[in-house]
């Protein structure tokens, strides 16, 4: 190997790329508006979700409870009446429907328990699933608070201290945003090798390297630290601008052990997007085999849900996806300011596969070019 081959090679990688106005549009929205839209729109996450309340008690407690509803989790409510409750509902205006009955005050004042219908839109899944949840707590809240102005206040056995660590406001978007840059490095370094193999087979520029005093070796090799490279720049980009910057996530760890972390999981990842493009005849085709093999990889790699509710085939499976290592140990950095002597096995994994992929890669690309020569 020539290292000057090798550095020439990913120079001439990287001005092909700038030629690509397309790829280029994909790497910057990709590295920005992606992670933080993906970030601010969490699905689990309630935001002003239109709320209409039925008040037939018109009482001091009803009351309480119609001011409790505000933004940003509910809109203002809507005060309607029982006749107007349905077709609301059939329209779509109102995802949540409440009818506080007659004599609720007085009921709760008498201790029968009386209870309040709650009428739920589920087509609006991602509201429909979190809020009503939302709704009882609030419910339960105002109820409780209402009862400490006529009965003594019972003092619970067991008085439970909360401490949330690594995330104490319990923002989603923190972890949307850390998790969607993870998902990101990791799409953009397989698009990326791959279309630059794919690329050079429809233009025909792979003939004319292979008259060149290069080897198959130095030809991939600088095809993966090019890209590796491209993707390494955005990562850290997107970290101290979007995540940092615009969505005012606070960083914990070390960010050069995090950039190195990166390194070596672009170095599998890119090994793999070389490997599936030796698999591909045209950018069709390599679309559909990134969607079987990013979306498992995304989903089942613990970013998503941990790790823990899979089951235990699927988590022994995935220790052999390089996002199951890196996941974990970005997670560990970012959020929980682990330091080399916690994440070591992970960078010995990645390692491990990367090297692997490497090795299987370069037999596939040789044996490409064999059969191109």
């Amino acid at each position: 190997m020539r290292p000057a081959n090798v550095l020439n090679l990913g120079i001439k990688e990287l001005r092909s790329l700038l030629r690509d106005p397309v790829m280029l549009v994909l790497i910057l929205y990709a590295f920005s508006l992606s992670i933080y839209s993906a970030a601010t729109a969490m699905p689990e996450t309630l935001h002003k979700a239109p709320i209409a309340i039925v008040d037939e008690d018109r009482s001091q407690l009803s009351m309480r409870i119609v001011d409790a509803f505000y933004p940003p989790y509910f809109k203002t409510p809507v005060l309607i009446t029982q006749k107007e409750m349905d077709a609301r509902m059939d329209a779509g205006f109102d995802t949540f429907a409440l009818n506080i009955p007659p004599d609720f005050q007085h009921d709760v004042l008498a201790g029968r328990s009386p209870a309040i219908q709650l009428n739920i839109d589920a087509t609006r899944m991602s509201q429909a699933f979190t809020g009503s949840g939302y709704i009882q707590t609030i419910l339960n809240s105002e109820v409780a608070s209402f009862l400490q102005g006529y009965r003594s206040n019972t003092i619970p056995a067991v008085d439970l201290a909360l401490r949330v660590r690594f995330n104490p406001q319990l923002n989603k978007s923190w972890f949307g945003g850390v998790n969607e840059l993870i998902n990101k490095i990791t799409m953009i370094s397989l698009i990326l090798t791959g279309a630059a193999l794919i690329r050079e087979r429809e233009h025909g520029t792979v003939e004319h390297l292979l008259v060149m005093p290069v080897t198959p070796f130095e030809i991939m090799a600088g095809k993966v630290w090019a890209m590796a490279l491209v993707s390494l720049v955005g990562s850290v980009c997107s970290l101290f601008i979007v995540v940092q910057w615009a969505l005012s996530v606070p960083i914990e760890g070390s960010i050069p052990l995090f950039v190195a972390g990166t390194a070596l999981h672009l170095f599998a990842t890119t090994s793999l997007g070389i490997f599936l493009g030796t698999l591909a005849r045209s950018m069709p085709q390599f679309g559909l085999l990134m969607m079987l093999i990013l979306l498992p990889l995304q989903i089942l790699s613990g970013g998503t849900t941990p790790r823990e509710s899979m089951p235990e085939f699927v988590q022994f499976v995935m220790l052999a996806a390089p996002n199951t290592h890196f996941v974990k140990l970005a997670q560990a950095i970012l959020f929980r300011g682990a330091g080399f002597e916690v994440v070591w096995p992970q960078f010995v994994a990645l390692v491990f596969i990367g090297s692997i992929l490497f090795t299987v890669s370069l037999a596939r690309f040789r044996k490409t070019i064999v059969m191109m020569a």
